[in-house]
């Protein structure tokens, strides 16, 4: 299965979009948008953020597992990992939005 964005509605109306390694496991998860043309504003943005290694920081959180933000030129958050267990987990996940984040299509799921 080819990466991917998936675009999705909350049941609260608003968009996110997810974008998925080539295993289908989630990479990356948005914040939430308003509307639909806020979330695919924030899929281009990791298109053109996401090769960037310094628009990543890296984590720890309070019980040891690591995890990484994605962020814009403005610094604003576009996106955010999972929790991994390991350091070399995180970097992993890291070099997977790099190489697919550029030109994953996008599936819209809103419907």
């Amino acid at each position: 299965m080819p990466a991917q964005y998936k675009l999705r509605k909350s049941s609260n109306g608003q968009f996110y979009f997810s974008l998925t390694a080539e295993n289908n496991e989630p990479i990356l998860a948005s914040e939430m948008y308003k509307s639909k043309d806020g979330a695919l504003k924030g899929i281009e943005s990791v298109r053109v953020n996401s090769p960037e290694d310094s628009r990543y920081v890296r984590n720890t959180s309070s019980d040891g597992k690591y995890y990484f933000v994605l962020r814009a030129a403005n610094n604003e958050p576009i996106g955010r990992s999972e929790m991994y267990s390991s350091k070399q987990g995180m970097e992993n996940g890291i070099q997977a939005v790099k190489r697919v984040g550029p030109n994953a299509p996008v599936s819209d799921e809103t419907s």
